[in-house]
């Protein structure tokens, strides 16, 4: 668990990804003291404490959003590996699975389900258990993942009430936790998915990526970006998504064999024209987001911690 968010001079969460790396001017939501953004190419982009980490940071889980970055649903090393395992060799062609070979930790976590109506009864994936593998299509990946997204909302403010209401030791952290929650949340219903091709003088690239700004102003940045390495950058828009910014890395997921990294840009992929247009027409099968009249007023808050606290 990484904190990805600092709190600026005037009150309001700043996201790692929005500062450069090194030293900065934030403090950390849980003890206001100073952080340091770590931007390497290891592991994910988040901030330290520049001094000691303090004791909320050690000694709790950071609120995520569920299923945004992490696809391997937290099951173990065995389990996964078992997991990957069944759909190379079941899954992949919908073949029922003998109940000796499915572990209890993966029944326990939901990756599989018991057909009785077989003979003898057998197990076959969820659409849970097809995540790790990157085989659920998008659209029922936001079935699955968004009621996830309301049902960990509840609770952290049902967590948050009941120790305000309780004046617990630890009021402040579980506010800090809905804070750092509904800002995460926020930042994903902001963004508009995008999938573009991209044109060059020695072949064709596609790229997923999220913006909160009009899409022309990014495709600016896109093309500047490319030049140094292409002769020619023809950028053509094949599809825009309001409020889907959930989806970005769970597409990085899914097409991870084909992606294509430029120097340190990632979000650029390689597809034959077969499979560019089955991606597009899987994004394209997405239902519009209406949003729920929470996430109306997630979208409409300024994450201030100070609000929150009053």
């Amino acid at each position: 668990m990484w904190l990805k968010f600092g709190i600026a001079p005037d009150g309001q969460l700043v996201y790692v990804e929005d500062v450069g790396s090194g030293k900065t001017e934030l403090k950390c939501p849980y003890c206001y003291g100073g952080l340091t953004a770590k931007k390497g190419k290891v592991k994910q982009h988040h901030f330290a404490h520049s001094s000691a980490t303090c004791l909320p940071i050690a000694n709790r889980d950071f609120p995520i959003l569920p299923l945004y970055d992490n696809f391997n649903i937290y099951l173990s090393r065995k389990d996964l590996a078992q997991l990957k395992l069944l759909w190379k060799e079941y899954g992949s062609i919908n073949y029922p699975i003998s109940p000796g070979l499915v572990t209890p930790g993966l029944v326990k976590a939901g990756m599989f389900k018991k057909n009785v109506y077989l003979t003898p009864p057998a197990y076959e994936f969820t659409s849970l258990g097809k995540i790790p593998v990157g085989a659920l299509e998008f659209s029922l990946f936001n079935e699955v993942q968004e009621p996830l997204l309301l049902k960990k909302l509840l609770k952290l403010e049902l967590a948050a009430k009941h120790a305000l209401y309780k004046n617990a030791a630890d009021k402040l952290y579980c506010l800090t936790d809905l804070t750092l929650y509904r800002a995460q949340f926020q930042r994903i219903l902001s963004c508009s998915l995008y999938f573009l091709e991209i044109k060059t003088h020695i072949g064709t690239l596609y790229k997923i990526g999220v913006t909160t700004r009009p899409i022309q102003q990014r495709l600016a940045e896109i093309k500047a970006d490319l030049l140094p390495q292409y002769k020619t950058v023809a950028i053509q828009i094949l599809g825009t998504w309001p409020h889907r910014g959930n989806v970005e890395l769970y597409f990085k997921h899914r097409y991870h064999n084909y992606n294509y990294r430029i120097g340190s840009l990632t979000e650029y992929f390689k597809f034959g024209d077969a499979d560019a247009n089955a991606a597009l027409h899987e994004l394209q099968q997405m239902k519009d987001k209406v949003l729920s009249t929470g996430e109306i007023d997630i979208l409409k808050d300024n994450i201030s911690l100070s609000l929150v606290a009053i």
